[in-house]
Order: C-alpha cells, then sequence, then structure tokens
C-alpha cells in the first residue's frame, strides 16, 4: 500500500486545528509556532507531490478511495493531475505566507485565528483534489465558514456588510450548483443518456453523460452561475471589492489568490467537460462579459482612491482574461489559464501583503497619504515595485507568461476579443504605475512617512518566495507547463469525444417517432 501522500496533504492542517484547540488561549506564541510548522509541513509534501508528478500521464495521480455513505454511492475519492496540482502548491504555499504576515497585526483570538486560517487550507485543498462531487460540495461549503469569520471578527469597520455579503453571494450560487449535482445523480442511474446505472457522483462518471442540449442549457447555467460568483466574472464581481477592502490581510491574501480560483478551475473542471455543446453555445457570450470585465475591472482600478481597492478591481480585470482562455477551449488557452491563476496568485498576494505592511506601519491605505515612500522604505519600494511589474505582465516575470498564453489560444477562436483583452493589459500598466508613481516617488509630504521603518527580517523572508517564484515562472515556465501538458491535452480530447457522441445521440432521437424515454 502506497503512502496516502494527498491525504496528507488535505487532512493535515485540520489535524494541526485540532492539536490547536488543546492549547491555552493565553500563549499567543506558542499557538502561532504551533500553526506555522503545521503550514510549513503541508507545503512540504506538496512540494513532494510536484516533484514526484509524473508529467508524461494525463489522467489522475495518487488516486484515493474509501467507502463513506456507500448507500448512496458516496465515497471519499481524491486524485490530483496537471492542472489541479499547480493549485495545491499555491494554497499551500500562500497559507503560511499569509497566516506569517498576521504574526503581529492579528493581536486579538489569536488562536482562533490560527484555527480557522488551518481548517480554510484544508477547504481550498479539498475542492481542488475531490473526485466525488458530493465531497466537492462539501469542501466547497466548509470554506464559507473560515471566511465568514476572518471578516467578521477582524475585518475592517464594514466587516459586518462585507461578510453578510460574501456569505450570500456564495450561497446563493452554491444552492444553484447543489441542484445540479444531485440531477446529474440522477441522470447517471439511467442508460439512456450514457450513464452507468449506479449510484455514482464521482466525476467521470459525469463526463460520459450524453445529455439534451436543452438540459446541457439548464444544468450548465447553474453550474457557471456558481463558478462565475467565486470567480468573480462581470457582472457578478459586486461582493469583492468590499470583502477585500474590509477582510485583515491574511484574508484578502487567500481571497484573492487561491479562492477566486476555485471558481475558474470549477469552469474548466466541470462546465466544459461535463456540458461541450452548452459551453461552445455560451462560449461567445461568457467570453464578451470576460472582455468587459477585463476593460470595466481595469478603469475602476484607475479611479481608487484606496490602493487596496485599486488591487481588488484589477482582480475583476485579471480574472477576466483567465474565463477568456479557459472557454477559448484551445490548448494555449486553457495552459495559460491554469498558469495564470498560478500568477495571478503570486502577484495579487504579494500586493497585498505589501499593503498590508504598510497599513500596519500607517493606519492608512488611501493613496494621498503617501508619497515618497522611496526614502524612508527603499527595500518596501523594490519589492512592491517587482509585484507592481508582475501584475501587469512584464516580461521576464509570472504574469506575461499567462496573459500572453492566453492571447495566443483566444486569437485562435475570436481575434476581436483578442485585440480588445490586450487594450485592457495597457489598462493594467496605467493603473499600477500612476498608482506606484503617487505612492513611492516625489518628495516625503506628510510627516508620518518620514521616519517609517523598513521592512523587517520576517516580511523579506515572506516575500523572498514569492519574488522568486515570480522570477522563476517568468524565465523557464515549462517547471509548471510540463506538468499541466498532458492533462489540459487530455481534458480537450474528452471535450471533444462528449461533443462527438452528443452529436450523434441527437442525430439518433431526431429520427426516432416518439419522445426519448424519460428517466425513472
Amino acid at each position: 500500500m502506497t503512502f496516502p501522500l494527498l491525504t496528507t496533504v488535505l487532512f493535515l492542517p485540520l489535524v494541526g486545528a485540532l492539536i490547536l484547540l488543546g492549547f491555552p488561549r493565553e500563549r499567543e506564541n506558542a499557538v502561532r509556532l504551533c500553526a506555522m510548522i503545521v503550514m510549513a509541513l503541508t507545503f512540504a509534501v506538496s512540494v513532494v507531490l510536484f516533484l514526484l508528478f509524473d508529467s508524461a500521464l494525463p489522467q489522475m495521480q495518487w488516486v484515493e478511495r474509501a467507502a463513506w455513505l456507500t448507500s448512496l454511492g458516496i465515497y471519499y475519492h481524491i486524485g490530483v493531475d496537471g492542472i489541479s496540482l499547480p493549485l495545491v502548491l499555491l494554497t499551500t504555499l500562500l497559507t503560511p505566507l499569509a497566516f506569517l504576515q498576521a504574526w503581529h497585526s492579528i493581536e486579538i483570538k489569536v488562536k482562533e485565528f490560527a484555527i480557522l486560517m488551518l481548517v480554510l487550507e484544508t477547504g481550498m485543498l479539498g475542492v481542488f483534489l475531490a473526485l466525488d462531487m458530493f465531497l466537492f460540495f462539501i469542501f466547497w461549503e466548509v470554506i464559507l465558514v473560515p471566511m465568514y469569520f476572518l471578516i467578521g471578527v477582524w475585518g475592517g469597520a464594514l466587516r459586518y456588510q462585507a461578510m453578510i455579503k460574501f456569505l450570500l453571494y456564495t450561497m446563493a450560487g452554491s444552492a444553484l450548483m447543489l441542484v445540479a449535482i444531485i440531477a446529474l445523480h440522477f441522470l447517471n442511474l439511467s442508460p439512456d443518456y450514457g450513464g452507468t446505472g449506479e449510484r455514482s457522483w464521482y466525476l467521470f462518471d459525469f463526463y460520459r453523460l450524453t445529455l439534451p442540449i436543452g438540459m446541457q442549457k439548464l444544468l450548465f447555467g447553474a453550474f457557471f452561475l456558481a463558478f462565475a460568483i467565486k470567480v468573480p466574472l462581470f457582472p457578478f464581481h459586486t461582493w469583492l471589492p468590499l470583502a477585500h477592502v474590509e477582510a485583515p490581510t491574511a484574508g484578502s491574501v487567500i481571497l484573492a489568490g487561491v479562492l477566486l480560483k476555485m471558481g475558474t478551475y470549477g469552469l474548466l473542471r466541470f462546465c466544459l467537460p461535463i456540458f461541450p455543446q452548452a459551453s461552445d453555445i455560451y462560449a461567445p457570450l461568457i467570453s464578451t462579459l470576460a472582455v468587459i470585465g477585463i476593460i470595466y475591472g481595469a478603469l475602476v482600478a484607475m479611479v481608487q482612491p484606496d490602493v487596496k481597492k485599486l488591487v481588488a478591481y484589477s482582480s475583476v480585470s485579471h480574472l477576466g482574461f483567465v474565463v477568456l482562455g479557459i472557454f477559448s477551449g484551445t490548448m494555449a488557452g486553457i495552459q495559460g489559464s491554469v498558469l495564470q491563476m498560478v500568477s495571478h496568485g503570486l502577484s495579487t498576494g504579494a500586493l497585498f501583503l505589501l499593503i498590508g505592511m504598510i497599513y500596519d506601519r500607517r493606519h492608512t491605505r488611501e493613496i494621498a497619504d503617501f508619497g515618497g515612500l522611496w526614502k524612508p522604505m527603499p527595500v518596501f519600494a523594490v519589492f512592491f515595485l517587482v509585484a507592481m511589474f508582475s501584475s501587469i505582465g512584464l516580461p521576464g516575470l509570472n504574469g506575461f507568461v499567462g496573459e500572453f498564453l492566453i492571447l495566443l489560444g483566444t486569437f485562435e477562436v475570436y481575434r476581436v476579443f483578442a485585440v480588445i483583452a490586450a487594450i485592457g493589459i495597457i489598462l493594467g500598466a496605467v493603473y499600477m504605475l500612476w498608482m506606484y508613481q503617487r505612492v513611492m516617488y516625489g518628495d516625503v509630504t506628510h510627516d508620518a512617512n518620514r521616519h517609517l521603518p523598513d521592512m523587517n527580517g520576517r516580511e523579506i523572508a515572506l516575500m523572498i518566495p514569492i519574488v522568486v517564484l515570480m522570477f522563476w515562472i517568468g524565465i523557464y515556465p515549462n517547471t509548471f507547463l510540463r506538468k499541466m501538458d498532458k492533462s489540459s491535452a487530455h481534458l480537450i480530447e474528452q471535450m471533444r469525444t462528449q461533443r462527438v457522441l452528443a452529436d450523434s445521440q441527437a442525430k439518433i432521437d431526431a429520427q426516432l417517432p416518439g419522445p426519448k424515454q424519460s428517466i425513472k
């Protein structure tokens, strides 16, 4: 029996949370240290997964399956492939870095904060690893609880509005997705739709279903709305800026770095292969929304007086690129989208970490309250410069590779959208460079900024791994592209196969004298 690597990386944070329950609340440093050790160990296991992953295999690896609710056909079933592996690594990297940033900034209810961060990490990993749709939904919902409290307890002045808006939007999408998952389960009971005839919630059983186009559209819509809210895709984005601004820095890093990627991952893993014809039909509309989001997010970010809200709106723009690449349906577009998920997590996560550092010193995020920070904080200014260049996609850094592949894939099928999206890159450079100029350059006009302490050793240490990865991906992206190559090609082949089967079934149904037999 092989060592259960996936179960280890999945539940190690949860075990750490249970251990922390026994710690006295007043032993704050011990709580921080224990949580940090658990997060570091989880990251170490994920690195082992990445190194041992066989790039030549397209299918899921290290698959683990155990009986759970067998009478309902529900199993503990997890696995990882080249699409989910980079997101697992991103999750296990950003979680300890976000926690390390909060080492001194979170001073109340430290034990509860550490426990919630660990539970949140398990929930996020479960979304990327689950192969049973019921299990996937459980992890999807688990994430709401810790993020709700992270915003509500440690957030800003409008934290209650932010946490309620976040919860309501996400739960609305989740309810639709749950109904669609149950419908797929019952459709799988019918051989008429290519089902196994057995009770099953296994993802790849749903891939084999050949559904009528009307049914595909309906179920696709339910899944799409749930994932579009999480992305968030225009016009479902209105919950995001408030949640970002009011969340503590660690919450903003996880929200932008990982949680938003759950939406794009869902579009890629579920919507495209389960509903290939509906995806083709709605691809132009969704790509239009993605392009609108790219331009809209950039324009709104440009006029923000709060630097944190500026970065929040930039996420709307950047995630529009990811959705555009996914619905191009091309190899370059899909690979670029997965890589851009990782790149956006690194660049935006770095920006939120840096904004949190300056907020801890000045307790303001208004751009007008800064100016000339390069003089008292030169190290901070250099790290901010690298993160900013990464965000705008400067060649040689991680942001460039993903956006280039997305535009390349999109140009194959939607040339106009590719051109408009390229304008969004220019606008992104405008608002980021203008913000950097106002914050870092010029004279120090506020006395409170003249003697600000520069980054300390802890802050430099948490930024170094992100910067190293920014340059690594920008200079040698093949490290990650090679891992996802076979899995991406396999996903595209599955979509093509399902299209052929669905078209053949539609022709057969058209020749039948009566309606198709309904499922019982």
